[in-house]
């Protein structure tokens, strides 16, 4: 199972507030998502187009070179798409579209592929051929979405199953649930008009609706013949972690009432649950947003930005971002 290591800040803090029912919509200040995004990608993109982890050795993997693409197409900073694809492509990207998950001291040192990297990657290229009028874009998206459609899933009899890469689809089948992304698929449906993106979408929220049935949802899970169950990590760890608090934002962004309300479910246990970085305050304030407290939703973006900027992350700052981003703008899509 391929893992990555997150750093965790220290202060802990507890989420408490109220929650009705909403729709999603870009209700925030648009300036403050910009602001975000532009220091993600000045602080952790260099010159020449590579996001480096600098809180973990000055490495690079495939989600960080992903959220770079996805925000620098977001606010229209086509230099910087430019320049981070063709970084990524040159130095990442295999034979068949996907991409390599880490790279360090120059050279790819796992060429295994990530699913999350991949479909937010194609999401971001389909973004940048409207933003930017590039249609090439869109035919690179819609090759890479090829490849994870045909090495990235199983075929079920309830429909194509997300799993965590090429190297998950052997038994025991492996899925991380924070990479079921709603929003790639329906960019990609749009790009391909390809049915197995609907099947992924309906197939993703039955199992994130069994696995929170128990309360969050957990990092990693294996898929047998009789369901989806929570699987440990590679440390033997069963739970929500900093991988998994991603699944609220990624439901919560969804134009699908039934993808919101999985989002929207999780409130009860985040606004009680100690948040120790940024990503898990995000995670809440996606949750309250699905949920409709739009007030709560800024208050906690908020204090994600201001535990990043006493801490800073790479994960913490790609993470803020993305969640001013697709929570309160358009930026990255509308569902109109």
């Amino acid at each position: 199972m391929k893992t990555r290591s997150l750093a965790a800040g220290a202060i802990a803090v507890t989420l408490v507030a109220s929650c009705f029912g909403g729709a999603p919509v870009g209700a925030g200040d648009v300036s403050e998502a910009r602001a975000s995004a532009r220091r993600f990608l000045d602080d952790y993109v260099t010159d020449e187009g590579r996001v480096v982890r600098r809180d973990q050795g000055d490495d690079t993997v495939s989600e960080g070179q992903a959220y770079a693409l996805l925000l620098a197409a977001a606010v229209g900073d086509r230099e910087r798409f430019e320049r981070v694809w063709a970084w990524t492509s040159a130095n990442l990207q295999r034979p068949d579209g996907l991409l390599a998950w880490h790279w360090a001291d120059g050279r790819v040192v796992d060429p295994e592929a990530a699913t999350d990297a991949d479909l937010d990657t194609a999401r971001a290229l389909v973004l940048a051929a409207d933003r930017f009028e590039e249609p090439d874009y869109e035919a690179e998206a819609v090759r890479i979405g090829f490849a994870v459609l045909t090495l990235e899933t199983v075929a079920t009899d309830s429909g194509h199953v997300l799993v965590a890469g090429p190297w998950a689809r052997t038994p025991p089948v492996t899925i991380n649930p924070s990479y079921v992304a709603p929003r790639s698929y329906t960019a990609l449906d749009g790009a391909a008009g390809d049915a197995r993106w609907a099947s992924l979408h309906q197939t993703g929220l039955d199992q994130l609706r069994t696995l929170t049935l128990g309360g969050l949802p957990p990092d990693w899970a294996h898929l047998e013949p009789t369901g989806v169950r929570a699987a440990p990590d590679d440390d033997g760890r069963i739970g929500f972690g900093l991988d998994a608090a991603r699944v609220p934002i990624r439901f919560a962004e969804d134009c699908d009432p039934g993808s919101r309300a999985v989002a929207a479910d999780l409130w009860p246990e985040l606004r009680t649950r100690e948040a120790r970085h940024p990503v898990e305050l995000v995670a809440a304030a996606a949750a309250v947003d699905a949920a409709g407290a739009r007030a709560r939703r800024d208050d906690l973006l908020d204090t994600a930005e201001r535990r990043e900027a006493a801490d800073p992350s790479y994960y913490g700052a790609a993470w803020v971002a993305l969640g001013r981003v697709v929570l309160t703008t358009d930026l990255a899509g509308s569902c109109e």
